[in-house]
């Protein structure tokens, strides 16, 4: 029972990390109806960032995790104003296809020996792992940072959509963009705000994996990108609460699947999730059936 306590608490924390990836796609598609498959490639550079600052740049967590969450929002913002600005108005395959280059050019771009070289690399984190036994459960001071650096980014993200002047105007061009220009907002901005934020919460992904799973390298982002995006669409694509239950699931499917089952079934399962939630209910566990426009 005990080791039954143990994965769950591992599910967490690998589902905490699942939750920032999940939140970049869900505000993304609740914005501009776009699903942004260079997500995944935004948290490998994040985590990339993470790694030369705990190595060569002799930075702590916060500021490691700060200087990420800054480079990786200036990303966001450039590939969103270089590949997607243009394609807004476009059928929506041309934006998929755009994404799908983006992707593959920042993986191809940073195997280059002048970039992040296509080798793995073990990261030497900055605060050595340490164990704690509650209860006869295990659990480890990487775990409880992780935890407490999601949970408050959670809350400020909370904070950001629903208290304060820009969070408003993302909830109304969520809704509707030519309204939104009425009511004097900047759409474009808002849009491009939109993936500042969503991408620095995938850089503090990114950091926060190599305290974790402190190897990286540069196709790492595929597998977890599309894991949080089924979470996104496990719980409810465009709905924040829902990518962060989503993430959860994932997160304790993934590692209790590894831990009781098989570890070669994990991916099986957590995608077969997906497409049984496709198949039982499209819009996800909190996503509800809206009028169509017309």
């Amino acid at each position: 029972m005990e080791n039954f306590f143990e994965q769950v608490l591992n599910g967490l924390q690998l589902g905490f990390v699942y939750a920032l990836i999940a939140l970049g796609y869900t505000m993304v598609y609740g914005i501009i109806k776009l699903i942004n498959f260079a997500h995944g490639d935004v948290f490998m550079v994040g985590a990339f960032l993470g790694f030369f600052g705990f190595t060569n740049w002799g930075l702590t967590i916060i500021p490691a995790a700060l200087l990420a969450m800054v480079i990786c929002a200036m990303l966001g913002v450039t590939i969103e104003r270089i590949a997607y600005r243009p394609l807004r108005y476009a059928p929506r395959i041309a934006a998929l296809i755009s994404a799908l280059g983006v992707s593959l050019f920042l993986e191809y771009f940073s195997s280059l020996k002048f970039v992040f070289g296509p080798n793995y690399r073990v990261v030497q984190a900055p605060i050595r792992e340490v164990s704690w036994e509650i209860l006869g459960i295990s659990m480890t001071n990487v775990q409880v940072v992780i935890m407490v650096v999601v949970i408050s980014l959670l809350i400020a993200l909370q904070y950001l959509v629903y208290r304060t002047k820009i969070g408003m105007a993302m909830r109304t061009v969520s809704f509707d963009h030519d309204a939104a220009r009425l009511m004097g907002v900047n759409v474009d901005t808002t849009i491009s705000i939109t993936f500042a934020i969503g991408s620095a919460l995938a850089a503090a992904g990114g950091v926060l994996f190599t305290l974790a799973y402190p190897q990286i390298f540069p196709f790492m982002g595929i597998m977890p990108g599309l894991k949080a995006f089924t979470a996104a669409v496990l719980g409810g694509i465009g709905i924040m609460p829902g990518a962060v239950l989503g993430a959860m699931i994932m997160g304790q499917v993934e590692i209790l699947t590894a831990a009781f089952l098989s570890s070669q079934l994990k991916d099986a399962i957590a995608f077969a999730i997906l497409i049984l939630v496709l198949l039982v209910r499209p819009t996800g566990i909190l996503g509800k059936t809206g009028p169509e426009k017309v």
